[in-house]
């Protein structure tokens, strides 16, 4: 299986994953934009899906909007939102708009499961709020290639330089990107972050907001950027966690490509260092040395697939593809590494079942998060479009990463081959004007997904903002990792309060045993309770 990875965010159990698009024309859009040409009626009913949601007073509502803001008069978009409203009213000062990532990625199926979940503490005093973008299901049209998750391009075995069919490969991925064309129609032409960003525009207005307040992680960070540029009057606060270069972001994809696999290469070594000086917390997994152990685990899969008996739901014997993808995934987030461990510790022994169970939770769940997340990234993102430079690399990444070399080069063909491009997308400049509030841009050091270095050259980029530090693993930092971040973060959104230049925050997350998440064989008959979004 080519597994894909998005700029994904993992804030506490919500475990998102991001990406990469295609060759465009550098264009820009005037600094500030107009006021929204229409302003959506919002009309607001209960959607709470579960018990914890329904008394959370969970609210959804669609906005019609223009699926080109150029042309109000033609074809429509159906953005799906929900909200929590303030628990404390009398204090209430407004909405704060979630994005959790991707692209691709939506923070409102999360609310109408779990409440206000992660955010009690600013549902206070904000309505909680989250939109599925443009493109993105529930939203309308969303888009969708039409494949299940065991056909087409990505579920493919990964390629190596020793077994690469080059002129397979690219007919796979022609034939994904051809049936991605055909299936979606217009709105590819309109997918854009900038669209996005213009859409926020007319929901904060529709809310009853004058300005935005906003939480953005991973790929989410980038929407916030972009909105500060097009929108610099109107926010009030935005805090960027996970951050990303928004130039190399969308001029050298490939640059931020190569980093992406690195720091999760790094991350894996973290992971296993960590499992080697705690092996409770670890399940045993790999004794002395989990690295050694974990290559020895992909040895016997790469050999035969390892037998899943315990999980009759789905009992294929799992890949050492799926090893990879489940690992990448769980690598998002520290408090997930014990749960990966335990799974892995299993296999060594013989039993993948709860390899088994995760892969279908995490990788298999919704085949339309690639199409998705193909589809607004290659919108307007600057991809070679020569295939060689795809095949030369992959086999460069393969010596370089030789754990995660699959979700990477190799699997960026359909980005080089996409057709469709969005003439709406904003180029720059990001520079945030001395006039406007400056943005909070959070950065964790060991982070897998958008290395740190994206936060400093966001915090560059925007030139009028505050980094804020954390020491310490994972994707993102919001959210549960560390009361020092929590606390900074909040001070900030409720009273725009910035902490000082070079404030340093420590996590207080350590690897776990999973106990009351199963992995064994005996009981991974039972769901794994990870709840997922975008």
């Amino acid at each position: 299986m080519i597994a894909r990875r998005r700029v994904a965010v993992v804030s506490t159990l919500t475990v998102l994953v991001l990406g990469a698009g295609t060759s465009v024309a550098a264009a820009g859009v005037p600094a500030a934009e107009p006021l929204p040409s229409e302003v959506p009626a919002l009309a607001w009913a209960g959607c709470g899906t579960t018990a914890a949601a329904t008394a959370a007073g969970v609210e959804c509502a669609t906005a019609d909007l223009p699926m080109d803001h150029d042309e109000p008069e033609g074809a429509r978009v159906q953005i799906a939102v929900a909200r929590v409203p303030a628990t404390d009213p009398a204090n209430r000062i407004g909405s704060v708009f979630v994005n959790p990532g991707g692209p691709g990625g939506e923070f409102m199926t999360y609310l109408q499961r779990s409440g206000a979940g992660l955010f009690a503490d600013l549902n206070a005093r904000f309505d909680i709020v989250a939109f599925a973008p443009r493109g993105v299901a529930p939203s309308t049209p969303a888009v969708d290639c039409g494949f299940s998750a065991t056909e087409g391009f990505f579920s493919q075995p990964a390629p190596t330089p020793f077994d690469v069919d080059p002129a397979a490969l690219v007919a796979s991925a022609q034939e994904y990107v051809d049936a991605c064309v055909a299936n979606n129609g217009q709105v590819l032409e309109h997918l854009s972050t900038a669209n996005v960003a213009r859409d926020m525009d007319a929901l904060r207005a529709a809310v009853g907001d004058d300005r935005l307040t906003y939480l953005g992680f991973s790929y989410g960070t980038f929407l916030g950027a972009t909105y500060a540029a097009l929108f610099p009057d109107r926010y009030r606060a935005l805090v960027l966690d996970g951050a990303v270069d928004p130039v190399e972001y969308l001029t050298d994809p490939v640059s931020s490509s190569t980093a992406q696999a690195a720091a999760f290469e790094r991350a894996l070594d973290r992971f296993a260092e960590a499992c080697a000086v705690d092996q409770p917390a670890c399940s045993g997994f790999g004794g002395p040395d989990p690295l050694l152990a974990y290559d020895r685990l992909l040895a016997t899969a790469e050999a035969a697939p390892i037998p899943a008996p315990g999980y009759p739901e789905d009992p294929r014997p799992v890949t050492a593809d799926e090893i990879r993808g489940v690992t990448l995934t769980l690598l998002y987030a520290k408090r997930l590494w014990g749960l990966l461990a335990a799974a892995l510790a299993a296999a060594e022994a013989g039993d993948a079942s709860g390899v088994r169970a995760l892969a279908d939770q995490l990788l298999y769940a919704d085949p339309a998060s690639n199409d998705r997340f193909v589809a607004i990234s290659a919108s307007e993102q600057q991809w070679p479009t020569d295939v060689d430079a795809y095949l030369e690399r992959g086999a460069a990444e393969w010596a370089a990463f030789p754990h995660f070399w699959g979700s990477f080069a190799y699997s960026e063909l359909p980005w080089g081959l996409w057709p469709v491009q969005d003439e709406d997308a904003y180029y720059g400049s990001y520079e945030v004007p001395e006039t406007s509030p400056a943005p909070l841009v959070i950065g964790t050091t060991y982070d897998p997904a958008t290395p740190y270095a994206g936060s400093v050259a966001m915090v560059e980029a925007l030139g009028n903002a505050r980094l804020l530090t954390m020491e310490g693993d994972g994707h993102t930092a919001y959210g549960g990792n560390s009361a020092c971040i929590d606390s900074v973060t909040d001070a900030y959104l409720f009273d725009q309060a910035l902490p000082a230049a070079g404030t340093v925050c420590q996590q207080e997350v350590s690897v776990v045993a999973p106990a009351d998440v199963p992995v064994e064989a005996s009981t991974a008959t039972q769901r794994l309770a990870i709840p997922l979004a975008g």
